[in-house]
């Protein structure tokens, strides 16, 4: 996707300021917009933290005071030196905060950053980034003209939803896979090189900047008082157009959506694909805050914001980001490598209208099995994503449970990536004169194939995804009676396969 987003600022602009007049601010135009930081000590700067209440915007909203104590804690007592991580990976793919913050206004990531670095003593400041686009580009030439102390490293990792997890960071950073560690590691107590770390995500350490600059009377002149300062979100419109608005903390939600000339359409999703759906009268009801989203049973999260509109089936929209969601596991436990798969299943089965009530019983089941269980949160963050769909387009799963859908089609308007140029121009095909039901196939590519109850095949008339043609193609030869088959034009057919039987 482009890096070139519409920026919006509703009320005073802080992160965004001096943004209306130019595309990107260099060391020379970050000087003019805003002020010198002041040196803090680490006193000083956990006060500050705690006197606004600073939470952390990648999702968690964890308190940043009391992860400076956490890290100052550790490195004490370890007598060692902490590092300081920006996690800029941003693996949610409706947000694009986090890279706008990097493309537009690297130097007010790096201020804070260098702000707590300073506080803590710490030997090094890595940033996490995942494009390597205009986002990156604007980062390294940031970081050549600050000349930051300590020093400052940037490591590229691969754009996968899983990367943006704070373990699967620390790991990537640290030369090994970067997917979420087996068991919790806290950052504060073993980060990079096993260092104590210092991690957030780049809009918290701008924020940080922000709160150093105005101090914590100016930084509450907007907001609420729970939560005051500025948020920021990303606003997913037609033809996927995202939008990064800066809105002070506490605005109706239905405001925000008319400033990006949308409305709630058929439902809102906040916080991205482990976030929440809400219908449109609560969308209408609800406020930017963690408080407001909380209450109706939501929470901001990352900052992602994406009405849908009128005119697409929403069960298919949200099976599509199911069967991603699904393939996003890293793998390493049962609840993601089996459980997701098969609850994407059955979505897909429901959304196509072919299994009824049972596939949402076992959607329903599954996500219960599952909860809780994962190595990481990625099956309760997907679970909770799927079950509000069911709740707020329940006049939908009705549909398609009792009359096999709702008659419209899947625009695709939520953003899959790599979606594009992934299917294979084939569809598996069935000789009926020979196939005696064997079920072999639906254990082979469960993704496309379910059986009946006398176990015989059901196909999806979709093309198949190109990732699984390598197991449609061993279905095929190890079909016991030659019944499956292939039939399309190849886009994507291994070397040396036949591709039609």
């Amino acid at each position: 996707m482009s890096d070139a987003f519409e920026v919006v600022t509703i009320g005073p602009a802080r992160l965004f300021h001096g943004l209306a007049n130019m595309p990107r601010l260099d060391l020379a135009a970050h000087r003019r917009c805003h002020s010198p930081l002041p040196r803090l000590s680490l006193r000083e700067l956990v006060a500050l933290a705690e006197e606004v209440d600073l939470r952390g915007r990648g999702g968690a909203a964890f308190p940043f005071a009391r992860k400076l104590g956490a890290v100052t804690d550790a490195a004490v007592r370890r007598d060692t030196r902490p590092v300081v991580l920006i996690n800029a990976t941003e693996g949610e793919p409706a947000s694009a905060k986090d890279k706008t913050l990097l493309a537009r206004a690297p130097h007010l990531v790096l201020g804070g950053a260098a702000l707590a670095a300073h506080a803590l003593d710490a030997s090094e400041i890595v940033i996490g980034v995942t494009d390597g686009g205009a986002a990156e580009r604007s980062l390294l030439s940031a970081v050549g003209e600050a000349g930051i102390v300590p020093a400052v490293r940037v490591v590229n990792l691969p754009e996968r939803f899983i990367t943006g997890e704070g373990g699967a960071l620390v790991r990537g950073v640290n030369g090994e896979t970067p997917i979420p560690p087996g068991r919790k590691v806290r950052a504060a107590q073993s980060g990079v090189d096993g260092l104590p770390t210092l991690l957030s995500n780049a809009e918290t350490f701008a924020q940080l900047a922000v709160l150093a600059e105005l101090g914590a009377a100016g930084y509450r002149a907007v907001g609420t008082p729970a939560e005051p300062g500025t948020v920021l979100l990303t606003v997913t419109g037609p033809g996927r157009r995202r939008t990064v608005v800066e809105t002070p903390a506490g605005l109706p939600l239905w405001e925000v959506l008319q400033h990006c000339g949308l409305d709630a359409g058929q439902g809102v999703m906040v916080g991205g694909y482990h976030g929440a759906w809400l219908a449109p009268d609560q969308a209408a009801a609800v406020a930017v805050s963690r408080q407001s989203m909380a209450e109706a049973g939501a929470a901001l999260g990352a900052g992602i914001i994406v009405p849908l509109e009128e005119g697409t089936c929403p069960l298919g929209e949200v099976a599509r980001v199911a069967d991603y969601l699904a393939a996003e596991s890293a793998g390493q436990c049962g609840p993601c490598h089996m459980g997701l798969p098969a609850i994407a299943r059955s979505f897909s089965s429901l959304a196509a209208g072919h299994a009824g009530t049972g596939a949402l019983a076992a959607i329903r089941q599954g996500s219960g099995i599952v909860r809780g269980r994962g190595a990481c949160h990625h099956p309760d963050g997907t679970t909770r994503f799927l079950l509000s769909a069911l709740d707020v387009f329940s006049d939908d799963v009705a549909a398609h449970a009792a009359k096999g859908g709702c008659g419209r089609p899947v625009r695709g308007l939520l953003p899959v990536p790599g979606e594009a140029g992934q299917d294979s121009g084939l569809r598996l095909t069935v000789d009926w004169s020979r196939c005696a039901g064997h079920g072999l196939c639906g254990h082979l590519v469960p993704d496309v194939v379910q059986l009946d109850v006398f176990g015989y095949p059901v196909l999806t008339e979709s093309e198949l995804p190109a990732r699984l043609l390598p197991d449609a193609l061993r279905a095929v030869e190890m079909c016991p009676a030659l019944a499956l088959g292939l039939s399309g034009t190849p886009s994507a057919v291994a070397p040396g396969r036949r591709a039609s039987r």
